[in-house]
């Protein structure tokens, strides 16, 4: 039987990534970073992946990656949500590079693995594994047309663009055009991108990889939803414990005790989807299925928590100071990221064959 309970690595992992985020990743710095318009942190992202190595950490040992499995890249996924960590890791760690290592493009995974190069896959945030997306055309050998709600694309080195022939190719940033859309989460920025006679490095098939790619961002953006989820209750629990009213704290009322309960209970069993969705992932076995339970049971989830917390924490959640605002844009972004929850259990009805009549 599958052990999903967490290995002493994936323990020591998890804790050298909550140091560096507890040094490095502070809620008001967070907040300040989202409303100055730069959000992404190059000062987190250098220690993150290129002093911890994380960048790399599904590339092959071989192309100077660290070899590991979907498991610790859940781990870490886990932390970056429990921090709304303004970083691209989901989109270039993991996304992108399971995308090039579908093609096998050695080139490109080297130049990922030390994190001194990022990638974004040019397919929309809100696109599901198994739904199509649009591509680019290709004439003459360059690459035309228009790409919207692409996550991370303005930070991205390279983008990944799938191109009307089947093909996906590598294109350098400052090929194409790139104008920042409106989003609910400023940690994790949305955009378009132009491409007007952009040429690009074909590096392989593009349904098989943008499928591979979208079907590991959905598995592990279970576990960002999982960390975000446990964040809030936790903070939640404490604030509770700490406020009074009446002369006792509001913890104590029995209607919150049992809000509480309930939520814990949710946050327990996405613990376990988010962990089987992983684990199908490391070892290639039942990926599709465990990713589309996972993902119709985490974003609800994960939104009831952090609508929880801000309601809980009565006056001070309501305030830009507090960070909860964070945790629920982005529950809510995450929710119709790589599929809706009402998506993937369509899918996961085709797959166990219990269509709806």
């Amino acid at each position: 039987m599958t052990d999903l309970l967490y290995s002493e690595e994936e323990e020591a992992l998890r804790a050298a990534v909550r140091d560096l985020l507890t040094d490095h990743c502070d809620p008001a710095d967070v907040i300040a970073r989202v409303e100055s318009g730069a959000a992404h942190d190059p000062a987190l992202w250098k220690p993150l992946a290129e002093g911890m190595g994380l960048a790399g950490l599904l590339i092959p040992e071989e192309l100077g990656g660290q070899g590991a499995t979907h498991r610790e890249a859940a781990v870490v996924l886990e932390e970056l949500g429990r921090a709304v960590a303004p970083v691209p890791y989901l989109t270039s760690a993991v996304v992108a590079t399971e995308a090039l290592l579908a093609c096998a493009d050695e080139e490109l995974l080297g130049r990922l693995a030390p994190g001194r190069t990022r990638a974004a896959l040019a397919v929309g945030l809100h696109t599901a594994p198994d739904a199509g997306f649009p591509a680019a055309r290709l004439e003459d050998g360059a690459l035309h047309g228009e790409l919207t709600g692409i996550a991370d694309a303005a930070t991205a080195d390279v983008l990944l663009v799938p191109a009307d022939d089947g093909g996906l190719y590598a294109v350098t940033a400052d090929a194409v055009t790139v104008t920042g859309q409106v989003s609910l989460d400023l940690t994790r920025p949305l955009a378009t991108v132009r491409l007007d006679g952009a040429s690009g490095r074909r590096v392989g098939d593009a349904g098989p990889a943008v499928h591979r790619a979208l079907r590991a961002g959905a598995a592990l953006l279970a576990s960002e939803q999982l960390g975000l989820a446990d964040w809030t209750l936790t903070e939640t629990v404490r604030y509770l414990r700490e406020r009074k009213q009446f002369n006792r704290p509001v913890g104590g009322f029995q209607a919150l005790k049992h809000r509480l309960a309930q939520l814990w209970l949710e946050v327990v069993n996405l613990r376990a989807a988010a962990r089987a969705a992983a684990d199908a992932l490391a070892r290639d076995e039942d990926a599709d299925v465990t990713t589309a339970v996972a993902q119709a049971f985490a974003s609800p989830v994960a939104v009831h928590a952090a609508e929880e917390a801000l309601q809980l924490h009565g006056g001070i959640g309501m305030t830009w100071e507090h960070p909860v605002h964070l945790y629920l844009k982005r529950a809510k972004a995450d929710s119709i990221a790589y599929g809706t929850a009402g998506a993937h259990r369509e899918t996961l009805a085709g797959l166990v064959d219990l269509q709806a009549p």
